[in-house]
Order: structure tokens, then sequence, then C-alpha cells
């Protein structure tokens, strides 16, 4: 905790150097990509402009996908992805990019199935298999083993998912690979955007997902979970990698985080598809900006590592407010050293 401190107290001394805007300027900074972390980024923006009317962000919504082409284009300012980048794409950004973690989140499994009173428990290998279309109705013999006492219809299952690249696609495909053999060798796979073989009703971004879920009968979907909370749909416990069933929350998406954060590469480009952990929920992401290392504009550089070391101390406490995860002070520190690479 004490290097957590430090490293904090060496980006916000890094930042205050660097030089002040006058009394007129203004600086745009524009970004692009993830829906996922979304609302939080939107709550950042408008607390850091009352902090800093000198300084403009826009944020266009338009999926992790979209997010890390506009990036990759030089067409932003930065970018924001779920899924990170690649170490190929990264060589593609000539002026070098950073992948700072700014928050991170939980995708949930989310339903509209009338009359069900508690929620519905699913083994991992049946996630798998409802998403692949091996599992069709609702009162299979391996739903309704795992739920006993409930009466599950015998009606189809309608599966919802994203039609644009998506990290939260990414992180549940991550998920799903991890867990089920069938899903990674002769399924879809791991992507932002997979081929769901005409089997899923499709939605733009999670808002989207989340409304199609709310508006159909008998349907269950990914998406994150601010989104799910939002239009309180009803959320399945997971069962995890230590055998339990995990109902999704900010605690057991903090839970999943703490157990697992060790493992965090240089590059901060760190995946959990399968988290440890016996209170772990086991669908949980980071959420990335992507930032060039060099960029032309001094103040517009200094600007944009102001907001960055703003979201990662002070931005921080708007997360578990907002359903999304602080990161652990491990994590925050090395975003922060990340940032101070910025020039």
């Amino acid at each position: 905790m004490r290097a957590a401190g430090a490293a904090i107290l060496a980006g916000l001394l890094v930042v205050a150097a660097a030089p002040a805007l006058s009394a007129n300027a203004t600086v745009t900074l524009r970004g692009a990509g993830a829906t996922f972390p979304a609302p939080l980024y939107e709550r950042w923006i408008q607390a850091f402009r009352k902090a800093e009317p000198g300084v403009a962000i826009t944020y266009d919504v338009v999926g992790s996908g979209e997010g890390a082409r506009r990036f990759i284009a030089n067409a932003v300012d930065f970018g924001a992805s779920d899924a990170a980048l690649s170490d190929e794409q990264i060589a593609r950004v000539t002026p070098g990019a950073r992948l700072v973690p700014v928050t991170a989140g939980i995708v949930v499994l989310a339903y509209n199935v009338p009359g069900l009173e508690r929620p519905l428990k699913l083994p991992r290998s049946v996630v798998a298999d409802i998403f692949a279309g091996r599992i069709r109705m609702w009162n299979d013999p391996r739903l309704a083993a795992a739920n006993p006492g409930v009466s599950l219809p015998a009606h189809t299952i309608a599966v919802v998912a994203r039609q644009d690249g998506s990290g939260t696609t990414f992180a549940l495909t991550n998920h799903l690979s991890a867990v089920s053999a069938d899903w990674r060798d002769r399924g879809p796979g791991i992507g932002t955007l997979v081929d769901w073989g005409g089997r899923a009703m499709l939605a733009r971004g999670n808002e989207g997902v989340a409304g199609r879920i709310k508006g159909s009968h008998d349907a269950i979907g990914y998406v994150e979970y601010h989104f799910a909370k939002k239009l309180k749909l009803s959320m399945a416990a997971v069962a995890n990698k230590a055998g339990r069933y995990v109902e999704p929350s900010e605690r057991s998406g903090e839970a999943a985080l703490a157990a697992n954060v060790g493992r965090m590469p240089a590059n901060l480009r760190l995946f959990i598809p399968d988290p440890d952990g016996d209170d772990a929920y086991p669908i949980v992401s980071l959420s990335w900006l992507l930032v060039y290392e060099s960029y032309w504009e001094r103040e517009k550089s200094a600007a944009l590592r102001r907001f960055l070391v703003w979201a990662l101390t002070e931005g921080q406490s708007l997360s578990r407010e907002m359903g999304y995860i602080p990161l652990p002070p491990e994590v925050a520190s090395r975003s922060l050293a990340a940032v101070d690479q910025i020039h």
C-alpha cells in the first residue's frame, strides 16, 4: 500500500509539473471505444470538466473494436477497449501505444423468464452450451438439475448477443474458451465479434442488449453489470473455478480481481478468463484506455495526463457507486507509471 501511495503521489507531482493552460486556452481531447465502461467515463468527463473547464473531452460510444480501429488509425486522441490491444495492433501504432487499465467490471448473464422467484444457477458447461445452441429449452435436464425445486418452463431459450465489435463479447468468449474445450476448439472461440450461427437475436451496445433482454420473454444474454442493474434485470449465479455459484455484485467482482492481480504482466494486458478465489465472480474484465506514447501538441499530452491521473485517483471513488470495480492499489500504481511515459 505504501508503494502504491508513493506511485500515486509521484504521478500527481509529474502532472503538476506539466505546463499549465492559459486562462483562455481550451484543449479538446477526442476519444472513442467501449460501451462497457461508457457510463463511468461520461461521469468522469463531466466531473473533470468542472475541475478543469479549460479541457473539453468528447467520447464516442462505438464499441471496443471500433475504438481500437480509430486509435490505430490516429483518428482520436485516445481509444477505449475491454480487449486491450494485441502485439500486432500495438506494432501498427506509429507514435507508440500504452495500455492503461482504468477500471474493471463484470459481465453478467441476464435473463427474462417470468415466474422465476430466485436467481437461476448456471453451471459452467451449461453456460457454454446455451450460447453454442446445444441447450435450447429452459426445462433442459441439466438446467433442472442445477435448479432443484424451480419450475422451469418448456419454452425455447432466446439468446441475445452483440452485433458490433465488443470487449464485452471478448470477455464472455474468453471465459467460455477457458471452461469449455468444445467452445474453444470447435465453437466460435475468442473474439470481439464472433459468428453466432444465426441462433441469437443481435443488438448494438450493452444498452441495446440489456433492452432486448428486458423486452423479450425467455431471453438470456450477456451484458455489463451496470446496464443490467439499471434496467433491474434478473442475473444468474454462475459457477466459478472453485465450484461455487456466485451472484454478480461489486464485492464478487472485487474478489476476482484481488485474487488474480498478481499475474499482471509488464504491458498491463491482464486477462482473467477463469479467476481463482472461492468468492470470485467468474466473468470479470479490466477496461483499458489506449493512449499514444507521444503527442504532437504538448498541451494536449499534458491535459490527457492530468485527466488520467484524476481518473486513477479521485475518479476511482465513482466506480463502485456506478456498479464498476475500483482498481486495486497495485494496479492503479502501475497505470500511473504508464501515464508518466506519455509525452
